[in-house]
């Protein structure tokens, strides 16, 4: 229980009528999860306003409203304090972040942001400080992470009350740092204001999320307000090789530290061996085995390593323990046929840029001898992939083109359709084909049955990856998440091969 006035700081009042002087019990922006002497905060949303549900907070027992517009006088109910605010998603977050005691301040948060490559480095960075015997959380698309206990994940970064909710439950079970990805709906949304960082890295930008945020400069806009609010304690970590890299830390107060495989940078790696067994990397003067794959891990792991250094981890055990790790679920996780013959794939690769990168490492590693060596014969790569519905649309046909340029057979699929025809989505996907891609590429609505005929159709040495959901264990259809899980289907089906 706290006193409104105690958390209201940060706020930007513009108004207030009544009393700031009483006890709220709890912060929601959802007004079905109000309880007697609560605070409703009503956020004006893309689809739902919340001011339209202040009587229904009322009605639900709530002590306080936090809004943008007051309701009429003749709605306003005297045993309600009213408190008007410029932006009602800020003062949530403050709102939030005061009523659990600042716990950001008391730990070491380092958020990672861009397109690809978020979820890696956060969950490679929770594992190393375990290894370390350090208690952390983590934050991430696939789960979050107190300590070892796993709190399951609605959001890549959840709404400002669930988060210094999970920070404050981090700090009663001892812990010093937290690793958490920061999505751009999330900057955008202000659902990190509020809490201090240690550092924050940035890994690639690419195509993505154009729907919400309408173009790239907007997109670009989002990731790079992360450094813009860094305390000059903090450092800014950024991926060298990436494009937009120097424009993520123009305006920060920052320290800025740089990390890459290709171009000049303080924390530099080189690829020595790229194969599906894993790499095998040169990394200040010392070698890195490790079982994950392709060019985008070396970079995610040289994040990784530079961001250990960055808060003083010993060199030498760094490397020894990140040898020791293996990729998150859904990350190029390999799935094999019973006899070993074929390799399959499944990775979360749901946009252009990262379905390029992960066929890119497949020609590679194909082309380096590394799977069909026993064959005698050009092993090929068979890709099955989809497009969510109510998403970017705009990159559906290049995610085709990507899928044709680079794998030698392509099933089209449905992803996550939602409320969309899974029809519709592949028709878009194939408007970017030009007649001699679209020889190669096939098409079936049912993923399941998709993986399944790339299974038979595969020959041995060749590759299957199924590109698309990843970690997810479920397909959302017409507003039902249904089970379904792409490394079941894909080893069942490896089997029946």
């Amino acid at each position: 229980m706290k006193l409104l006035k105690d958390i209201l700081y940060g706020a930007r009042i513009s108004q207030v009528i009544g009393s700031t002087h009483i006890a709220v019990e709890s912060v929601v922006a959802d007004s079905r999860q109000v309880k007697p002497f609560g605070c409703f905060v009503a956020i004006p949303g893309m689809v739902v306003d919340g001011h339209d549900h202040i009587p229904a907070a009322v009605r639900a027992g709530a002590a306080a409203v936090i809004c943008e517009r007051l309701p009429e006088t003749d709605d306003r109910k005297e045993n309600v304090v009213y408190v008007q605010v410029e932006e009602a998603r800020l003062a949530l977050a403050h709102l939030a972040a005061n009523f659990h005691d600042n716990p950001g301040e008391r730990l070491k948060i380092v958020a990672i942001t861009g397109t690809n490559g978020k979820t890696t480095v956060a969950t490679l960075l929770h594992r190393l400080a375990r290894l370390f015997d350090r208690k952390a959380g983590l934050v991430s698309t696939v789960e979050n992470r107190i300590v070892d206990r796993i709190v399951p994940a609605t959001h890549t970064t959840p709404d400002p009350v669930g988060l210094q909710k999970l920070f404050a439950d981090m700090l009663d079970a001892g812990c010093t740092h937290c690793f958490m990805e920061a999505s751009s709906h999330a900057l955008d949304q202000h659902r990190l204001t509020g809490t201090p960082l240690t550092g924050a890295v940035f890994t690639n930008i690419t195509h993505d999320h154009l729907d919400y945020h309408g173009d790239f400069n907007a997109y670009i806009a989002a990731k790079k307000s992360l450094f813009d609010k860094l305390p000059a304690t903090a450092f800014a970590l950024t991926n060298a090789d990436a494009r937009h890299h120097d424009t993520m830390v123009a305006a920060t107060r920052a320290r800025r530290v740089t990390f890459g495989t290709r171009q000049v940078a303080d924390h530099k790696t080189r690829i020595v061996e790229n194969s599906l067994g894993g790499l095998q990397l040169h990394i200040h003067g010392q070698d890195l085995y490790t079982r994950l794959i392709g060019e985008f891990n070396a970079s995610n792991l040289t994040a990784v390593y530079a961001v250990a250094r960055e808060l003083g981890w010993d060199a030498m055990d760094t490397l020894t323990h990140l040898s020791l790790l293996d990729a998150p679920d859904g990350r190029m996780q390999q799935v094999r046929s019973g006899d070993g013959n074929i390799h399959a794939i499944v990775d979360y690769a749901h946009t252009p840029d990262a379905l390029r990168k992960v066929l890119e490492t497949l020609r590679t590693v194909r082309q380096a001898g590394n799977i069909a060596a026993t064959t005698g014969q050009e092993s090929r790569i068979l890709c099955v992939v989809g497009c969510g519905g109510d998403r970017d649309r705009t990159k559906r046909p290049i995610m085709a083109q990507v899928a044709a340029e680079l794998a030698d057979l392509v099933i089209l699929t449905s992803d996550n359709p939602r409320s969309e025809d899974p029809a519709a989505i592949i028709a878009e996907m194939r408007s970017g084909l030009d007649p001699i891609q679209a020889r190669k590429v096939t098409s079936n609505q049912d993923r399941a049955e998709a993986i399944r005929s790339a299974c038979i159709q595969a020959q041995p040495g060749d590759v299957v990856l199924v590109a698309g959901k990843g970690h997810e264990k479920y397909q959302e259809i017409d507003g039902e998440r249904l089970p379904f899980d792409d490394v079941a289907i894909l080893s069942a089906s490896l089997t029946e091969h």
